[in-house]
């Protein structure tokens, strides 16, 4: 990590706009060791082997078509943050013409944050299925962070090959969600729109907020589900020490998975994956993918926590 190139690259912005995304790009990775990408031929044959297993389990026990993205990426640290810059500069957006006071020690101050936000995640995000919102293009990529992946697996004291496996599995079971929903990424995109322009305007969108939330509820409990049901083999200890892991992080990283919403993110794996849980027992696992079929089907955060309200309403 070289302290000095990120401050120096922060402090280097130029004028215009109220974040200098190059100066985020080269003070993320500057403040960020981009990590080993050496592959063996043993590791890339198990990646490859890993997201087919994946799709094919997850098709066959999800009762579910869907096709894995175009672009599948074993990537080293900067190459996540490259890949994900353009989209966090997308969102913020409609705040571009949001007049501030003192521009330039505001830009600085956000071109700071922005750099600590994707160095803090991409020291540790492992796998990535981007839908890639707010992107010009349609199609979908899968991503895996190497170096990530072989840490966490060496701190919590797992097989490589199983927790990589583990990876594979709960980021294909997003494909298969958005595969099921075409739907979904614009559905996503207005809200998450519609939520910063309203911020840049002074208010807050508050019923396309709540919808925006619900939905990324069920499309993480979705996938835990489907984990739950096609992974090959018992998992439980992967979370608990992932869970224990989180927790017992110093006073940077627990301030940073606050301050990013990391907490919300857990809540919403275990309310999304309680609901699915229940519509599957009381109708079947197929039933469950009927949330896919519109927008109209999407639970809202009431029937997400109590799923007989949305059974009654969507009879799948």
């Amino acid at each position: 990590m070289d302290l000095f190139r990120s401050v120096q690259a922060v402090a280097d912005t130029d004028d215009g706009g109220i974040i200098d995304w190059d100066s985020v790009a080269a003070a993320a990775k500057a403040g960020t060791p981009k990590g080993d990408l050496d592959l063996s031929a043993e590791e890339q044959a198990g990646y490859r082997n890993d997201v087919r297993d994946a799709r094919d389990r997850l098709r066959s026990v999800g009762e579910v078509e869907f096709d894995l993205p175009e672009t599948i990426e074993i990537q080293h640290r900067h190459h996540w943050i490259d890949a994900n810059i353009e989209t966090f500069r997308r969102v913020v957006e409609p705040l571009e013409s949001t007049p501030t006071m003192l521009p330039t020690v505001s830009r600085t101050i956000n071109t700071g944050t922005m750099a600590l936000t994707l160095g803090f995640l991409g020291r540790n995000v492992m796998g990535q299925y981007d839908p890639l919102l707010l992107a010009d293009r349609g199609d979908h990529a899968l991503y895996f962070v190497l170096p990530n992946i072989r840490r966490v697996a060496g701190q919590l004291d797992v097989a490589y090959p199983r927790f990589r496996r583990w990876i594979a599995f709960h980021e294909v079971a997003h494909a298969a969600e958005f595969g099921a929903a075409p739907w979904l990424p614009e559905y996503l995109e207005t809200r998450m729109q519609g939520s910063v322009t309203a911020l840049s305007e002074g208010s807050i969108e508050t019923e396309g907020f709540q919808e925006l939330m619900a939905a990324m509820t069920a499309v993480e409990g979705y996938a835990e589900l489907l984990m739950d049901r096609a992974f090959d083999g018992e998992y439980a200890d992967l979370r608990e020490k992932l869970d224990a892991r989180r927790q017992s992080g110093g006073p940077f990283r627990k301030l940073m998975s606050r301050l990013l919403g990391l907490g919300l993110k857990r809540d919403q794996y275990e309310r999304g994956a309680a609901f699915f849980e229940a519509v599957a027992d009381a109708r079947g696992l197929p039933a469950a993918n009927a949330v896919w079929e519109s927008p109209e089907n999407l639970p809202t955060t009431e029937e997400i926590d109590e799923p007989t309200r949305w059974l009654g309403r969507v009879d799948p």
